[in-house]
């Protein structure tokens, strides 16, 4: 379809893809392009570099929220979600319960396609990162103590409760089915034209012992948790291509790590706060035994100073040595596909164009569909019925 005079709503704008994608929008001359991302100065920056880098009389929207969450709890981290009651229940309720009026009013993501009524949708949202990393192994173990003593008749039903209803706000597959049902009844009632997908593999198209985890066990089953909800993801929307009132569905999935964004000298942070530096004198050192005293750090002197170092920023994955950067990009490892490669191709695919690298595409040609012989033969099978029916 044309993108000109069209509106284009690009979902995690903010991100390495997003970005690149909503530069290449900008040269079709849309009418409007909505850059969503989960945090207002995120949208915010993101729209005044675009409009730096644009001189068209595209109108250029910032947009934040948690897409995977209802409008009354924007704004609150995971944690803080977890750690209150009422939040743990109205998401368990959104997850688990029927699809209803009032799931889908209350949804944020509902609510912002029911604002600005897009043309276009370019989901660039790494949703199965979202999801997988919300831990489910993780709670096990923080659950498996209380089952324990449940089942020994001396467990403390509050904190029981508490870590059966964080087990429950971290299943990842009705998390997924729910936000696919959301999404596409949003596009249906608000007629989006065009869905796009920007997935994983997870792995970085690397196989099941990837040595390269977030300092879990090798090979890690967060990580293949990630990869596993990506394929589920990718199939939920194989199956709204072909749903007769979908909008047109496709999915790009790179297989190899997406870089960069850039490269500097600069402080090093994590969770958005930078790595203070500490030192341990000889004689407060923490001697080990055969128990660890988690509370050593308490020993440790803060320098005033934060890390400092060579970077390059990949995006969604974080940020990564020279030495790191060096060994995933190596042949044979993950390798390298630059997100400008990744727009082009999404522009090609929604202006008519076959890439040839749409995984919807992909599924439709490689499925084995009904064929003539089994038509010919359902024709005998009903009338052997119709005839013992007339009996």
């Amino acid at each position: 379809m044309e993108i000109k005079d069209k509106k284009v709503m690009v979902l995690g704008g903010w991100g390495l893809v997003g970005m690149a994608i909503c530069r290449n929008m900008l040269l079709e001359e849309p009418k409007e392009l909505i850059v969503l991302s989960l945090n207002e100065w995120e949208a915010k920056e993101a729209c005044e570099n675009l409009k730096r880098f644009s001189d068209a009389k595209t109108t250029i929207t910032p947009y934040w929220g948690n897409m995977f969450v209802r409008e009354a709890m924007q704004g609150l981290s995971r944690a803080e979600i977890l750690e209150n009651p009422k939040y743990r229940n109205w998401l368990i309720e959104d997850m688990l319960e029927d699809l209803s009026e009032e799931v889908l009013q209350r949804s944020f993501l509902f609510q912002t396609i029911s604002r600005f009524k897009p043309d276009i949708i370019v989901d660039c949202v790494n949703s199965a990162t979202a999801v997988a990393y919300q831990d489910i192994y993780r709670g096990y173990f923080k659950i498996k103590g209380q089952l324990k003593q449940f089942k020994e008749g001396r467990s403390n039903p509050d904190a029981f409760e508490t870590e059966v209803e964080k087990i429950l706000c971290s299943l990842y597959i009705p998390q997924l089915i729910r936000h696919v049902q959301i999404l596409y009844e949003a596009m249906r009632r608000f007629r989006c034209r065009f869905y796009v997908k920007i997935g994983t593999s997870g792995t970085g198209g690397m196989g099941l012992n990837i040595p390269y985890t977030h300092s879990e066990e090798k090979p890690s089953r967060t990580l293949l948790s990630k990869s596993s909800v990506a394929g589920a993801h990718t199939l939920l929307l194989f199956l709204m291509a072909r749903t007769p009132d979908a909008p047109i569905t496709k999915e790009i999935k790179p297989t190899a790590a997406i870089a960069w964004k850039k490269i500097e000298y600069g402080e090093i942070r994590k969770g958005n706060q930078p790595v203070r530096l500490y030192d341990c004198p000889p004689e407060k050192a923490e001697e080990l035994s055969e128990w660890l005293d988690l509370s050593g750090s308490q020993n440790w002197v803060d320098l005033g100073k934060t890390l400092k170092s060579v970077y390059v920023d990949t995006g969604e994955n974080g940020i990564f040595s020279y030495g790191e950067f060096s060994a995933i990009s190596s042949p044979g490892q993950m390798e390298l596909v630059t997100p400008e490669e990744i727009a082009k191709n999404v522009v090609y695919e929604i202006k008519g164009g076959n890439t040839g690298h749409d995984i919807i595409n992909a599924l439709d040609n490689a499925t084995m569909g009904p064929t003539f012989r089994a038509g010919v033969m359902r024709g005998a099978a009903l009338s052997k019925m119709q005839h013992l029916m007339e009996k």
